[in-house]
């Protein structure tokens, strides 16, 4: 038997090693508290302005909850860019154990806002700490990963944000009873991730491509700026073109629709005489139980069927489990079915940025790329939560302005096709 047809016939995760193994733990974990962080505040939004604003601003307290989170992505695609960027010069590794101690330090601080303004402020710096994180994680699972697994690497590292997503919404279940500070509770647990770094700082390795890349970097072989080079070589700018809109459709969606359904939801349980708040925590854990299984299944799938069919399959899928939510189902119990249903796909989407991101990149602008393509979406997306709370608040509810936003995600459909399979072929050196 050869040694290619010994390799196929064993299970795929034995041909792993355990560096490559503990960077997915790595990775997984970094991008599990940037779930935490960001859910948390989704989760915690609406306590928070009942504290932080008068009583006769609450009717427009969607409107107030859309710009704090709609601050906090802005932050996020600031952070994103500045950490993909970062990666490529200094480092995957080193990077990672920067924007994890930044956003854990800075979400310990958003407990102590004693205004609205504070709070927004605190969130954007928090936002900006957050996206500094996942280009770095992505990049070095794809690097440090075997090309016939990627996929699955890949899927497995983004199923830590879902999730970090389930983890806030278990947690809120019990801290919402603390009282009126429970929010505040909720962001000073976010400092532990903090002492996460400390492992990190021993227990994986650099990537080596990335050391090459860094090596041919001093000699002067790529002397351009990386972001420069996204755009120099016209087969590049193509793929980081595509890239952006697809990752345009996918964020506006999700920051502008599944962003409100743990309180869509928890003003249904309010209409029926029942917790808002425990209600929005089941629909929290729900929803993103069914989103860690959509991460997953979105990477083996394509190592399986290719990247191209299965993200094409989520695009439209996740636009159709959108009315299931939010227009036709009105039981509780089945909503938070629906909720499930609408994770796998909604959330589970995001799987396509780190299996297809990091293999349409050149390793020495590869986190430039992928943070590119990840996060600068976010300069539009971050008013999808305006515009969103103020649909909300305009036509006083949320399916109507659900669905109109949902168009979007026929973006990701148009622009998907145009960008080359990659399953299962190694990682480019150049393009």
């Amino acid at each position: 038997m050869s040694n290619a047809a010994a390799a196929a016939a064993h299970p795929w995760y034995r041909s792993l090693d355990r560096k490559q193994w503990n960077t997915l733990l790595a990775t997984n974990l970094g991008w599990m508290f940037d779930g935490y962080e960001t859910f948390a505040l989704i989760l915690t939004v609406g306590a928070a302005l009942h504290q932080l604003l008068a009583p006769a601003e609450f009717a427009q307290i969607p409107k107030f909850a859309g710009a704090t989170i709609a601050l906090t992505l802005l932050g996020w695609g600031l952070g994103g860019m500045i950490g993909g960027i970062l990666a490529d010069y200094i480092g995957r590794k080193r990077t990672m154990m920067y924007s994890i101690l930044a956003y854990s330090l800075t979400t310990g601080l958003s407990a102590f806002a004693w205004s609205w303004e504070s709070f927004a402020v605190l969130r954007l710096i928090v936002g900006i700490a957050i996206g500094s994180e996942w280009a770095t994680g992505a990049s070095i699972t794809a690097e440090l990963w075997p090309d016939k697994a990627r996929g699955k690497g890949a899927g497995l590292m983004q199923c830590g944000l879902g999730i970090g997503f389930f983890l806030a919404s278990f947690v809120w279940l019990f801290v919402a009873k603390l009282g009126a500070d429970a929010w505040r509770y909720m962001f000073l647990i976010g400092i532990l991730p903090g002492f996460f770094t400390l492992w990190i700082r021993r227990g994986i390795p650099e990537s080596p491509k990335w050391e090459q890349a860094a090596a041919q970097r001093r000699a002067g072989a790529t002397a351009r700026f990386t972001l420069v080079e996204l755009f120099a070589q016209p087969e590049v700018r193509r793929r980081a073109i595509l890239a952006f809109l697809m990752s345009l459709s996918t964020t506006v969606a999700w920051w502008g629709i599944s962003a409100f359904l743990p309180p869509y939801v928890a003003s249904a349980a309010a209409k029926a005489g029942l917790a808002g708040p425990q209600w929005a925590s089941y629909a929290g854990m729900s929803y993103n139980a069914g989103a860690i299984a959509g991460y997953i299944s979105l990477g083996f799938l394509a190592d399986l069927y290719g990247r191209k069919r299965v993200t094409l399959a989520y695009f439209a899928l996740a636009f159709l489990s959108t009315p299931l939510v939010f227009l036709w189902t009105h039981d509780l119990g089945l909503l938070l079915v629906a909720a499930c249903v609408n994770g796998f796909f909604t959330l589970g989407l995001y799987g396509w940025m780190p299996v297809w991101l990091p293999e349409l990149f050149p390793t020495h602008a590869r986190a430039t790329g992928a943070a590119f393509a990840f996060n600068t979406p976010r300069f539009i997306a971050w008013i999808g939560p305006l515009v969103a709370g103020t649909l909300i608040a305009s036509f006083g509810g949320f399916g109507n302005a659900a669905m109109m936003i949902a168009v979007i995600y026929f973006l990701g459909l148009a622009s998907a096709p145009f960008l080359p399979e990659t399953a299962g072929k190694p990682l480019p050196e150049s393009v």
